[in-house]
């Protein structure tokens, strides 16, 4: 009896102290209960509690990276969905624990009730953010479970064995990435990839060569042991046709036409599209592509928005719509400008508007648009953000990338976030990209020649494609790279369209 006479002379008389410690309770978890009277297991929660900050301000700083890595595995995800709900809950029963603790044995109604109600404030400030926290953890895991399966459960033709899980990057000097935009509107019929895209990634600092091809290109070659090669020794293509018959064997219908007239060629695939097209697009560059990155068109406005839209340099005219072939002027644009931020209709437009542009001006608005991206996706942006960019991720992406990888993917993207952006030059007129029969020698002497003018700290050569002969005669071009920062810094054209 005497020690809880003591506690009792101990708990604040006025409901303004009472309510005072009841609050730094709650910030302090267990400096109430110390508070009250109990104070073994007041110190005991007070001791655990500061150590868990302690853990975490100590994991925050010095495993950044090992944290971001854990964010794409879902086991892990969703125990930490159970541990911030866990948490959350406990942190509840402290503070109310510690206000029972603290309130006097003899009160009126009114003080009683004014400490009911801040209680269920301070309960209501723990459970709400701990819920938005749970949402964003487990929008995160259905992201990755929906947009990577794991190696075992997906098919793909082309997709390289992962046999180093932890260090999937060691003797690999770079990593090479196919990029699509697939417009799959309802008014088309099949998808046609109007954006082909290489991002070749120096794996040791992150910096980054991309290399874009033009949707138009024609007789695209298939590696020898390709079994489309038998079908298409000469290249993906068809002579003495006229230029509406000639875009049903561009670059752009491979993805649907190769499948639709050899369905299963290339073995068992969840994307026959995206496996023909990366065997073609390595072969033509010489490079041996390793996964694939599909955006939908169509949802790329949502993920643009979902970051708040995007930040770019606008050097000319932008037309919204328009037909070129049939003289149908625009009739809306986007009028150059330095700095324009981009809500995602427009930014669609700038990167794909047509009417008065060639393929180079559209290919260069992509690349800009691929780094404005990357710009936005900071911390502050990805944290406030993140379930609007989660679920226009699921509609937006299709990868054959492995879950096993996302981890090092992580680290990957983290150099290349710090790393340079580049763009590979490709002189369309001396590697006759615009002809009938381009010289693909030339241009995969061009990217092998930009590629190792940014020296690469590994020794290990990089890996080749078969390469089909050619009768041209046409010399290798140099193959010069640009900073993407310098390609889309604001340098307005005189010429503009009208």
């Amino acid at each position: 009896m005497g020690s809880r006479a003591r506690a009792a002379t101990r708990r604040p008389r006025s409901v303004p102290r009472l309510l005072g410690l009841t609050l730094l309770g709650a910030l302090l978890p267990g400096l109430g209960l110390i508070a009250g009277g109990r104070r073994r297991i007041g110190a005991f929660v007070l001791t655990l509690f500061l150590g868990l900050v302690g853990l975490g301000v100590y994991v925050g700083l010095t495993r950044r990276d090992q944290v971001l890595a854990a964010a794409v595995v879902p086991s892990r995800l969703l125990l930490t969905s159970v541990l911030i709900g866990a948490l959350a809950f406990l942190w509840i029963i402290v503070i109310v624990a510690s206000h029972r603790s603290l309130r006097p044995a003899t009160g009126g109604a009114g003080g009683r009730a004014l400490g009911a109600g801040f209680v269920g404030i301070l309960c209501f400030a723990i459970a709400a953010p701990a819920a938005v926290g749970v949402q964003t953890v487990l929008a995160q895991r259905t992201l990755v479970q929906d947009v990577f399966q794991a190696q075992g459960e997906s098919k793909s033709a082309t997709r390289p064995k992962v046999v180093n899980v932890k260090d999937p990057w060691e003797g690999k000097p770079r990593l090479n990435l196919l990029l699509l935009g697939g417009d799959d509107a309802p008014s088309r019929e099949g998808v046609r990839t109007d954006t082909v895209i290489v991002a070749s990634i120096d794996t040791k600092t992150g910096n980054t060569s991309l290399i874009s091809l033009p949707r138009n290109l024609t007789f695209m070659p298939f590696p020898k042991d390709s079994p489309l090669y038998k079908y298409y020794p000469e290249g993906f293509g068809k002579e003495g046709l006229s230029l509406e018959g000639r875009l049903e064997w561009m670059l752009t219908a491979m993805y649907q036409n190769v499948p639709d007239a050899h369905p299963g060629i290339l073995g068992p695939s969840d994307n026959e599209g995206a496996d023909v097209v990366k065997q073609s697009v390595g072969e033509a560059l010489g490079l041996k592509l390793d996964y694939y990155l599909q955006v939908n068109l169509q949802s790329f406005p949502e993920i643009v928005d979902a970051l708040g839209g995007i930040t770019v340099n606008v050097n000319e005219r932008v037309a919204m719509g328009g037909i070129s072939s049939s003289h149908i002027p625009p009739k809306e644009w986007i009028e150059p400008g330095p700095s324009q931020h981009l809500d995602g209709r427009h930014a669609l437009w700038f990167a794909r508007g047509r009417y008065g542009a060639d393929d180079d001006q559209r290919q260069v608005r992509q690349r800009c648009v691929i780094k404005s991206i990357v710009d936005a996706a900071d911390p502050q942006t990805l944290v406030t953000k993140y379930k609007a960019i989660a679920k226009a991720g699921q509609h937006l992406l299709r990868t054959d990338i492995p879950q096993e990888l996302l981890p090092a993917m992580v680290q990957l993207a983290l150099k290349v976030k710090s790393g340079t952006v580049s763009n590979v030059t490709l002189d369309s007129e001396k590697l006759r990209l615009k002809y009938l029969h381009p010289d693909y020698q030339a241009l995969r002497d061009t990217v092998e020649n930009a590629l190792e003018s940014t020296p690469a700290p590994s020794a290990t050569p990089p890996p080749t494609t078969t390469r089909k002969p050619t009768t041209t005669t046409t010399a290798p071009p140099p193959g010069p790279t640009q900073n993407l920062a310098d390609a889309c810094a604001y340098q307005p054209n005189g010429d503009q369209p009208n």
